[in-house]
């Protein structure tokens, strides 16, 4: 497809101690389509990154950035294949998302708290740091960290009603509530920015994306590509994609034709 965005890295073969020119490992891939960088303009001013492991031969991370338009509507924007999730490998990926796909201001990006994807976003000059770019936790992976310290379900369920919280007011109902029952709770979740786990501090920037669930449509959208070869799952992304585009631009052109309107 003419505009089809692939970046490839390899690593080179030794023999004995001495390059060999004529070959070279397979390292990292990323890739995009020309409908997905056309459709992001379009949609939510968000990204949802994700890795999930591949298996099978070969084994490897599949790394995947997520978007959603005003519709609710998901779509798979960039995918990368690397070797593992490291500071280089996530920096890899998000320097070319930010590149060919993403390269609006003001984006957010949603994720977990993984020490690479940290290290990535924090680079003085990958153009992830505000205000070109602001970043925000996903809350179930907050609660979950949280839950390894603090046992019982209810401290759990307060933490995540404070982050839910559309307002200050709200949010500190619910941070009170959690205070009196441990103040080292408050404590715990203090040392987080605020404006990375909580909605009422988010500036709107989050579209009331709380969590990373838009991410888990990787695994329903790509089963049972996840075992196959290099070649293989690029394609698998590619037939799925076009299915959907051509299925989703039915659709629009059905609601257009009956005089429906769109902003």
């Amino acid at each position: 497809m003419p505009g089809t965005v692939a970046v490839l890295r390899t690593s080179p073969v030794r023999v004995s101690g001495q390059l060999d020119e004529s070959r070279a490992y397979f390292h990292r891939l990323f890739w995009t389509f020309p409908p997905c960088i056309e459709a992001f303009r379009h949609c939510k001013l968000l990204v949802s990154i994700d890795g999930t492991h591949l298996y099978g031969k070969y084994g490897g991370t599949l790394l995947v950035a997520i978007a959603q338009d005003g519709n609710s509507n998901i779509l798979h924007v960039a995918f990368a294949l690397v070797e593992g999730e490291n500071a280089e490998s996530w920096s890899f990926f998000l320097s070319h998302l930010h590149e060919h796909v993403t390269p609006q201001p003001g984006l957010l990006v949603i994720s977990d708290r993984h020490n690479g994807i940290k290290a990535a976003l924090e680079a003085p000059n990958g153009g992830w740091l505000p205000p070109f770019a602001y970043w925000a936790f996903c809350i179930r992976h907050v609660a979950a960290n949280f839950a390894l310290i603090f046992k019982g379900k209810d401290a759990r369920r307060l933490l995540v009603n404070a982050a839910y919280a559309k307002t200050e007011v709200e949010f500190h109902y619910w941070f009170d509530i959690l205070r009196s029952e441990d103040p080292a709770m408050c404590d715990w979740a203090n040392r987080i920015e605020y404006s990375l786990w909580t909605q009422h501090c988010d500036e709107g920037r989050r579209f009331g994306h709380i969590t990373m669930n838009i991410s888990e449509c990787v695994n329903s959208i790509l089963k049972g590509v996840r075992n196959l070869p290099v070649c293989s799952l690029v394609k698998a992304t590619y037939g799925r994609l076009a299915e959907l585009f051509v299925r989703k631009g039915r659709e629009a052109e059905a609601q257009m034709e009956t005089g429906q309107q769109f902003s």
